[in-house]
């Protein structure tokens, strides 16, 4: 049970440790999106976002919601939101100054 619990970890922190994943996550957990409008948001490719969109759906982190014949990207579970969000409270209150150049937003 331990290592599973471990990998679950290790699967999250692979997903969070790519800056523009994390920006991608904290997109998501604001508002779901589409591939094109995420990409122009991020300021990277669609090639580039769609890789990361792949990573994450593979973390199941991010869930794909066909709508007609557009696909919407949201976090996959609303306690991910929660836990995104505890999460970067958590990391901000241990030491705060390792995001004061904003890369956190």
């Amino acid at each position: 049970m331990i290592a599973t619990h471990a990998q679950v970890l290790a699967r999250f922190g692979h997903a969070l440790s790519d800056p523009t994943r994390s920006r991608l996550l904290l997109a998501l957990r604001e508002a779901p999106g589409y591939p094109a409008e995420l990409a122009d948001l991020l300021g990277v490719s669609r090639q580039s976002l769609s890789n990361h969109l792949s990573c994450l759906r593979g973390c199941g982190l991010v869930a794909a919601v066909p709508q007609g014949r557009r696909v919407r990207y949201e976090i996959a579970d609303a306690r991910m939101s929660h836990a995104l969000g505890d999460l970067l409270g958590v990391v901000l209150a241990v030491n705060e100054d390792l995001c004061a150049d904003g890369a956190a937003s």
